[in-house]
């Protein structure tokens, strides 16, 4: 995609203000395209996986407790990358880890970001096929519960709020659509 020219902020400074383990915030001042100056508070994160695995007809989720929610959420497996990872190998890892299975095959559906006003995070998207189960590996900071739900059950998830991430919502609705499609391809 070509960029804006007319619409093009150019960043004059960076002020770090904080780094921790998984984010880091900066106060960028940018050129406005007007020749004004502006701040922007942008949150810098390494990226993310994320995996829509499909076993047996039901969709894979983990249940956590997530703070900055304050309860429990049903997602798909995810999580950050490390530095230099690649992201198909993440995805991999992040699905055995917190599911136990291990994907035959895993396709990048779609990569995007999060909360671009404010933030660099980007997701990769993958689905993964031809699963066979084993072991959970959980980080030592972690404590997941495996779930499976079929597809009307998470809907119902996402009407309820229980599905409340845009990851996992946006997961749901690929499936459906994948779905459908193939309904359709039997049709023809």
């Amino acid at each position: 995609m070509k960029e804006k020219d007319q619409l093009r902020e150019t960043t004059v400074s960076t002020q770090p203000i904080f780094s921790g383990k998984i984010i880091s915030l900066q106060i960028d001042t940018v050129m406005l395209p007007d020749g004004t100056t502006a701040t922007r508070e942008v949150v810098k994160h390494p990226g993310a996986v994320a995996v829509l695995a499909i076993h047996q007809g039901r969709l894979l989720l983990v249940d956590q407790y997530r703070q900055a929610m304050g309860r429990c959420e049903l997602e798909i497996p995810a999580g950050k990358l490390e530095q230099g990872e690649d992201p198909r190998e993440a995805a991999a890892r992040e699905l055995q880890e917190e599911t136990g299975f291990r994907s035959g095959k895993l396709t990048h559906l779609h990569s995007f970001y999060t909360s671009p006003g404010f933030a660099d995070e980007i997701i990769h998207l993958y689905l993964a096929e031809d699963l066979a189960a084993g072991e959970m590996s959980l980080d030592e900071d972690e404590f997941i519960e495996l779930h499976e739900a079929e597809l009307e059950q998470a809907l119902a998830y996402i009407a309820e709020g229980r599905i409340a991430d845009a990851k996992t919502i946006l997961a749901v609705y690929i499936w459906q659509a994948q779905l459908a499609q193939k309904a359709l391809e039997v049709v023809e």
